[in-house]
């Protein structure tokens, strides 16, 4: 049975926070709110509880994850940065945008993409979540909550925790939540590329 923590959406319960965090560090999948919407994460460096995310949504191995990271200067540890990509993530977060770049050596390569070793990040702005993540110590391996054969996400926690009480640890409700994923912009290539157009208004990068 899946844990339901209730917390205050703006002074989120630190008692609450650290059993979930704990819930993290035993190898549980949490359903958390984002600035996007609802995503299922676990611990980067568990390989069981990250096959536990792939089986949730059926996700084969070319699908990679995203990371969800505490600020810019940690998501610029897993990834390799030149300048005008800095520029680009500054200007992005906090925020509901995910970056591809390429993976540092930090990544673990089965949670990278297997061909082009690229992994999408963020910093979301989200005061819950990021503490979620402070109180865990580390990058979180997220994934969108849409279920197998949906092309919306799931974004009722009470819905989450019926659905997927017997999948997962625990769900995390930090009041409403918006119900459209991130703008994906792919940073490998010569110019940034828009992958998926979602809650993130690609001009507040000074793209089109």
């Amino acid at each position: 049975m899946a844990q339901y923590f209730s917390v205050h959406p703006t002074n989120p319960q630190p008692r609450l926070l650290k059993q979930a965090a704990g819930l993290l560090q035993q190898g549980g999948v949490l359903a958390v709110p984002t600035d996007s919407s609802y995503s299922l994460v676990c611990h980067l460096d568990d390989k069981a509880a990250a096959d536990n995310l792939r089986n949730i949504r059926k996700l084969d191995n070319k699908q990679f994850f995203t990371l969800i990271c505490r600020d810019l200067s940690e998501l610029s540890s897993y990834a390799r940065v030149d300048n005008a990509q800095f520029r680009l993530l500054k200007l992005g977060t906090p925020g509901p945008f995910t970056f591809v770049l390429e993976a540092s050596k930090e990544v673990p390569r089965r949670v990278s993409h297997p061909q082009r070793k690229t992994i999408g990040l963020r910093v979301p702005d989200h005061k819950t979540l990021l503490e979620l993540i402070e109180l865990h110590g580390a990058p979180l391996l997220a994934t969108t909550l849409i279920l197998p054969g949906e092309d919306a996400p799931l974004n009722d926690p009470e819905m989450i925790r019926e659905k997927l009480e017997r999948q997962i640890a625990g769900v995390i409700d930090a009041g409403g939540c918006p119900s459209e994923p991130t703008t994906v912009i792919d940073l490998t290539g010569s110019e940034p590329e828009i992958l998926r157009q979602g809650r993130g208004d690609p001009a507040d990068l000074g793209l089109t």
